[in-house]
């Protein structure tokens, strides 16, 4: 990487230690310059006829989709974030009373919000696999409720919001295969944090946000429909005009692609931007991205690791760029203080966004730091001096 070049693409990136990535990350000037001209064009002449301007730039942003996770442009949907994608694909399924969903004890609360909804109004059954005694999805225990329950849905979150944890998703598609099982894959946290391959991973349903590791805009994320889910006519449960024709009063005839999951109404100037983050990604490539990302998290991780006072609250055998600790010397207040006096961006994660997680670890917070391949190792140890 020329990470010389790479961070002169980030106004006032040396004025600042940006460690916030899973929440919001820092956009390239490529992404913020294609959407202020799009925006300013639209300014000019109205929304259709620039959108008929670039109708084939836009085509673009469904192709590097594609190219970054392994996929045909055809099982590409652009949606509003990662929830709005998850949502949709989420209400393809026409669940009985007595159904089961199997996840597991690190998701995120807005997939577990939308189960327990789920339950009160269908009359589902949640049930979650537990951990092994390193804190990764145990396999054995999930395939066991897999048996068990015969699950309609089996649902993962790639990487948690809470922690590194990086959940062993292929090896879960492989038992979603074997027992032919629809696979929803919440990669939230891992598209744009690394490699990414849908084929490998064998889910049916994949959503993805832009704001975060991809460097995107808010308000953008994209949803991959597997070829099967596609051919088997799942759809979301409410259409509108971009999802399918009206053919007859009483009828209507689906689209063939995964865009019947979008809606006609859009921000196209936001489809473009996070076109332009995509293929920023995919020129920067993904597994480089991973590499960087594991070398900067591991040198962040360690360091903290040796910190009197400090805990690390990442558990499970392999961990991602997402770094979390506690803190037993001192209050959450005093730490925050001394972040924000020293232009540290950080994020705070509470136990009621992850509630089984930190009732488990038997904490009500972590400070969560996420080093992106932009960082250098000079931001660590100046972070790492900071809190010692």
């Amino acid at each position: 990487m020329d990470l010389q070049k790479l961070r002169s693409d980030i106004p006032e990136v040396e004025e600042k230690l940006f460690f916030n990535s899973a929440g919001s990350s820092l956009m390239p000037n490529s992404v913020v310059n294609r959407m202020l001209d799009y925006i300013k064009e639209e300014q000019l002449e109205g929304g259709y006829f620039i959108g008929q301007k670039y109708a084939d730039e836009l085509t673009h942003f469904y192709r590097e989709a594609a190219l970054l996770i392994n996929c045909e442009a055809n099982n590409i949907a652009f949606a509003a974030s990662a929830t709005d994608a998850y949502m949709k694909a989420l209400s393809s399924f026409n669940f009985n009373i007595g159904d089961t969903i199997l996840t597991s004890e690190n998701d995120y609360i807005s997939n577990q919000l939308a189960f327990i909804s789920l339950r009160e109004r269908y009359r589902i059954n949640i049930v979650r696999a537990r951990n092994n005694e390193f804190g990764d999805l145990d396999l054995n225990d999930f395939e066991t409720q897999i048996k068990k329950h015969s699950p309609a849905l089996v649902s993962i979150t790639h990487i948690p919001s809470s922690s590194g944890l990086i959940q062993p998703v292929e090896e879960v598609g492989k038992l979603c295969t074997k027992y032919d099982i629809w696979y929803l894959l919440d990669a939230c946290q891992s598209v744009g944090h690394i490699k990414v391959d849908v084929k490998k991973i064998g889910c049916d349903f994949l959503s993805a946000t832009g704001r975060k590791f991809l460097r995107g805009p808010r308000g953008t994320g994209f949803l991959f429909v597997s070829d099967e889910a596609l051919a088997s006519n799942l759809k979301p449960l409410f259409l509108d005009m971009r999802g399918a024709q009206w053919t007859s009063f009483d009828n209507y005839t689906i689209t063939t692609s995964a865009k019947r999951y979008e809606h006609w109404e859009f921000g196209y100037a936001s489809q473009l931007g996070l076109k332009e983050a995509i293929k920023y990604a995919n020129e920067v490539g993904a597994s480089n991205i991973e590499k960087r990302n594991l070398q900067l998290s591991t040198k962040l991780r360690d360091g903290f690791e040796n910190i009197p006072g400090i805990n690390v609250m990442d558990f499970g055998s392999k961990l991602g760029s997402i770094v979390t600790i506690n803190s037993e010397k001192e209050p959450l207040v005093n730490i925050e203080q001394k972040l924000k006096s020293n232009k540290v961006f950080y994020s705070v994660g509470f136990k009621g966004n992850a509630l089984i997680d930190f009732t488990n670890k038997g904490i009500d917070w972590v400070v969560r730091f996420s080093p992106h391949y932009f960082n250098t190792e000079k931001e660590i140890d100046q972070l790492l001096d900071l809190l010692y």
